[in-house]
């Protein structure tokens, strides 16, 4: 077991201002500066490091409603290839932080340095000595808010669903990843590293493209689509949607996860709409339609396909067992299927990594040249 204690950034009042004029006092460490965005929580015990990395998050403070946080530090950046081993992307991307209680001397095997000092090198400010759980209950009962950390001078509020934020987390120009079959074409609207390593370690190969790429005008081969999850309003992914409904006439494979789940409903003629407070954790439960099977789920969303929009040729695949919403869908074809959840985990529960197995399993079904 290793102790680490990085140098800390000085430690400072600063406080949270919601948009209906609460204000939560606490004190600041990371970066101590302003930051803005919408202020959602997280219901997980732990894998902070995967979620303060996860892109979905883009745009977002982010309030963990765990008691104590920063006690295991935060893990050593090992890379493979173009991947983190360790985190879901290259940078920290919600543009704050709050938590009840701090700890700047963790304390575990893999310990590389402290989640304040981690915070303090991306930019990125805490605040901590806040009752996150009536935070919590107040987020629960009036629904998601915008919200600001200010110090001596104060910023405006900042919606990202109202922004092209699919810009900032997707990737500027293809990568590909292996030299197999079959070949996935990987949708980047701010994809999680682990559902790159999970198609990798299937033994699939992966072209990863930018979220507007003219996937069918480039010549590119490919046997299914991957929609990744990531941030914002589904219905402002337009020029993704267009390549969803291109690749559905198409008849090509499709899987969707997260966001993907959304977009894939859009462009098959359904609708989404924003939830209360979203589902933010890895201990969200998913009943499989039809059986009495739960999955218990990593989820990171603040929209879902609307029920009552299902489009034509597709059916309820799973459900949240807390509020009945869609968790998932799939196509009569077997060809387009998606989750809500996070099959691919980091964190949380693995359970539902077979999604991937289902999804190559169908493409091999298929039986057909690649597509270019």
């Amino acid at each position: 077991m290793v102790t680490r204690r990085s140098k800390e950034m000085p430690a400072c009042r600063a406080r949270l201002v919601l948009e209906d004029g609460s204000q939560w006092p606490g004190i600041s460490f990371g970066n101590p500066k302003a930051a803005a965005g919408e202020v959602v929580f997280n219901t997980g015990m732990v894998g902070y490091p995967e979620a303060l990395t996860d892109p979905s998050y883009y745009g977002q403070i982010l309030c963990l409603t765990y008691p104590l946080i920063g006690n295991y530090g935060v893990p050593r950046n090992r890379r493979q290839g173009n991947l983190s081993e360790s985190f879901e992307s290259d940078r920290i991307q919600i543009t704050g932080l709050i938590i009840g209680d701090y700890s700047n001397e963790p304390y575990h095997w893999d310990c590389g340095l402290t989640l304040g000092r981690w915070l303090a090198d991306n930019g990125v400010p805490g605040l901590y000595g806040i009752d996150t759980r009536a935070l919590t209950r107040k987020l629960r009962h009036s629904g998601t808010m915008l919200g600001k950390i200010i110090f001596d001078s104060d910023i405006e509020f900042y919606d990202p669903n109202k922004d092209d934020i699919l810009s900032r987390v997707s990737i500027n120009k293809p990568i590909v990843y292996g030299d197999s079959e079959p070949r996935i074409c990987l949708v980047d609207c701010g994809v999680k590293h682990n559902i790159i390593r999970c198609l990798l370690k299937r033994g699939a190969a992966v072209l990863r493209v930018p979220y507007d790429y003219p996937l069918f005008r480039e010549n590119e081969k490919f046997d299914g689509i991957v929609l990744s999850n990531g941030p914002g309003d589904p219905k402002r992914a337009e020029r993704t949607i267009a390549t969803v409904r291109e690749a559905m006439e198409r008849k090509v494979p499709v899987l969707g996860i997260c966001l993907g789940n959304q977009l894939l409903a859009l462009a098959a003629g359904g609708d989404t709409y924003k939830l209360k407070y979203g589902h933010r954790g890895q201990n969200q439960p998913c009943i499989e339609a039809g059986t009495e099977r739960c999955y218990i789920t990593s989820q990171n969303h603040g929209f879902a396909v609307s029920r009552e929009s299902l489009p034509r040729g597709f059916k309820i695949w799973y459900e949240n067992a807390n509020d009945s919403t869609i968790e998932g869908i799939r196509h009569k074809s077997g060809l387009f299927m998606a989750v809500q959840f996070h099959p691919e985990a980091s964190a949380g529960p693995y359970d539902t990594e077979f999604i991937f197995d289902l999804f190559l399993e169908t493409i091999q079904k298929k039986a057909r040249p690649a597509h270019a």
